[in-house]
């Protein structure tokens, strides 16, 4: 009675929803499909209550899910033009397959032999299996890959169809274990259609949007998924005949069914040559698209844009073709600087090149015709090897003579070509076709646009090194300028106090100061000194230094040291001397011989203030901002410009600050502060020093 009343409300159930939708009928072929399934289901589910096990209610539901399936197919349309990838139409082949074949063993059944029947009926039972999980895969792949606009539409007919073979595919799992659950749950069938109606009814079989788009994944995924659940279905199937068939035509075609899967399955998995051919003949023949472009450009951005374990970038650019064409080695030729084409880089080439390889010999020629992207085909130039259609790239005769050669990929930015990628062939070599050539030919942009983002890195890189060699070498050739003016001095004096014994004195340690001097400067050249970075700090003891600058530059002018000079400060020596001989030699040279240059020193609030002052003519505010810290801007006839600008930068190299205090007609203050020694005692009272 429950299994009666149960298929009874189903079946009653399933013909409401069906009057439902005829009140909106539309003509489309899906919405024809949806009126199908419900008929069929309705048919299908009085029949299991009335006439159940019978061939006559096992066929209905078989076409109840031949319908449904139907309808799928109809909605997986790729397109608004009804196109479809091959793949795709494969899956729904497989499925509609089984159902086929669960007809035929349905209708066979009830003909066979008492002993023959329980063979029949296992195997149906399996089909069924089959059919319910082929069916459940299609429903979640449409679902999951289908366009946003299109999941609201479908939400409930495919929650609708995916409770009904659920139901299903527990219920014949359990009868093919023969379990006593599954007499249960076939009882409770009509219940579940039932349930299953209040989805269709509230479906819109007019909606526009019912046209969902499949993605290449999807197809991949049911691919994939049903070929596995056929496989074990298969596997149990076979076993089902051989535990209870009588035939003997019948077990021996299963025993060699059986023997042929197991010797494939052995074969396919350890056989890297074998997946590869499987992996070339499934993209050639169920596939629209050979590439996931998506994830073929996400992984392709991904390998050249890390480095994973310090891996070059020459590498990474191989690497990432090598995975498009799953090639297993690859080699990068790029040109240098004198034009000749080399090997910069390799990913697993372990054979070793002849000389013309590695030096990029014939490839001259080759080059210049690299620029329009064209992809490299050496397996096809091979064919066509010294007859007259091989006339359009000149290729050297030692690319042709490598066997383990297959393709060349042009790196092309601008265009020009400024790199070519060799890829060795993989295990199952193939042709290229249009698609490979369209993808490669864009990888190659985007790594030739690496590759010479990298190149201009690296001359930037040398460019900046050369630029810090050329400012510390006009630093130098300033303070050499200043040298050269003590040195002409002395040569100048020479004349009228050689025979003094005192200014011979003075000569020798005004030279031996200038030649140490200058090896310091010298040593300011070495590349050890662009490291960059402050220099190393000392104790550094003002009074000394200070009377040293002054007494280089009072000949001929008066210089006077005011202030408290005994204190220490933190300081690179030499730098401090060159940073105020410069600005000492700048005041002097802007004050009339009769006005003096003070030199004050003072400190507080753990700071030294060195202050050099001139009552020379001054400067207005546009130049202080805009000239006197400026590289090579000189109001001087024979300056170069780069006193005050390398006293701010010495000054700042150690911690301090250079600031300038100066107005038209009414002199200059340029104010050193640097801090104190940490031994250096708090601010005290001034003192004068002279």
């Amino acid at each position: 009675m429950l299994a009666f009343w149960g298929h009874a409300l189903g079946a009653v159930a399933m013909a409401a929803v069906l009057l439902w939708q005829l009140r909106s009928w539309a003509a489309g072929p899906a919405q024809k499909l949806l009126l199908g399934g419900l008929l069929t289901t309705a048919a299908s589910t009085w029949l299991g209550g009335v006439m159940a096990g019978t061939m006559l209610a096992d066929n209905a539901e078989t076409a109840r899910n031949l319908i449904w399936v139907a309808m799928l197919f109809v909605l997986s349309s790729a397109d608004e033009k009804g196109t479809r990838q091959q793949g795709v139409a494969l899956v729904y082949g497989a499925v509609a397959l089984v159902l086929g074949a669960q007809a035929l063993v349905d209708s066979l059944a009830p003909l066979a032999r008492t002993a023959d029947r329980q063979a029949l009926e296992a195997t149906a039972i399996v089909l069924r299996t089959i059919s319910a999980a082929g069916s459940l895969i299609l429903v979640h792949n449409l679902y999951g890959q289908a366009a946003a606009a299109s999941r609201g539409p479908m939400r409930l007919p495919m929650l609708g169809l995916a409770l009904l073979w659920v139901y299903d595919l527990n219920l014949y799992t359990l009868q093919a274990l023969g379990l006593p659950l599954g007499a249960t749950l076939g009882d409770l069938k009509g219940v579940v259609v039932a349930l299953a109606a209040p989805c269709f009814a509230l479906t819109r079989a007019d909606s526009a949007a019912f046209r969902p788009k499949l993605s290449r994944a999807a197809t991949f995924q049911s691919l994939s998924l049903l070929a596995i659940c056929s496989y074990f279905a298969v596997m149990a199937l076979l076993a089902a005949v051989l535990r209870t068939g009588t035939f003997d035509w019948l077990r021996g075609l299963a025993t060699l069914a059986l023997a042929a899967m197991t010797v494939a399955l052995a074969v396919l998995l350890p056989s890297r040559r074998a997946r590869s051919w499987t992996r070339v003949k499934i993209a050639k023949h169920f596939f629209e698209h050979r590439y996931d472009y998506r994830t073929e450009w996400l992984r392709f951005a991904a390998t050249l844009g890390t480095g994973g374990s310090n891996e070059p970038l020459s590498a990474r650019i191989v690497r990432a073709f090598a995975d498009i064409l799953e090639a297993p080695a690859g080699l990068l030729l790029v040109p240098d600087d004198t034009g000749r084409v080399t090997v910069a880089g390799s990913w697993h080439w372990d054979e070793r090149l002849p000389d013309e390889a590695v030096s990029g010999r014939g490839l001259d020629a080759l080059w210049p015709l690299l620029g329009d992207g064209r992809v490299i085909e050496l397996d096809a130039h091979r064919q066509r090897w010294g007859s007259a259609a091989d006339l359009s790239l000149p290729l050297p005769s030692w690319l042709l003579e490598e066997p383990s050669l297959w393709v060349g990929v042009p790196l092309v930015h601008g265009d020009s070509a400024v790199g070519l990628v060799l890829l060795a062939a993989p295990q199952m070599r193939r042709p290229l076709d249009w698609e490979d050539f369209d993808l490669l030919r864009t990888a190659g942009r985007q790594a030739a646009a690496s590759l010479s983002e990298a190149a201009g890195q690296q001359r930037l890189s040398e460019a900046r090194r050369f630029d810090e060699f050329n400012r510390r070498f006009a630093f130098i050739l300033h303070d050499v300028k200043n040298l050269v003016s003590q040195l002409t001095l002395i040569a100048r004096n020479a004349e009228r106090h050689a025979d003094n014994p005192e200014w011979r004195a003075d000569m020798v340690a005004t030279l031996k100061s200038s030649v140490g001097k200058m090896n310091d400067l010298l040593a300011r050249l070495a590349p050890a000194a662009s490291s960059g970075g402050r220099p190393p700090l000392q104790d550094v003891e003002l009074r000394p230094l200070l009377a040293s600058c002054i007494a280089a530059h009072r000949t001929g002018h008066d210089v006077r040291l005011l202030g408290d000079g005994g204190i220490d400060v933190m300081a690179d020596p030499l730098g401090l001397e060159q940073a105020v001989g410069h600005l000492l030699a700048n005041a002097v040279e802007a004050s009339a011989p009769a006005d003096p240059v003070t030199v004050r020193v003072s400190h507080s609030n753990g700071a030294a203030r060195i202050e050099i002052v001139d009552i020379g003519p001054g400067m207005d505010a546009d130049f202080i901002s805009t000239r006197l810290f400026a590289p090579f801007a000189s109001t001087k006839q024979a300056g170069f410009g780069i006193g005050a600008y390398e006293a701010r930068t010495l000054v700042q190299a150690m911690g301090g600050r250079l600031t300038v205090d100066s107005r038209p007609g009414a002199g200059t203050r340029f104010t050193i502060t640097l801090p104190l020694s940490v031994a250096e005692p708090a601010a005290s009272p001034e003192r004068l020093t002279a």
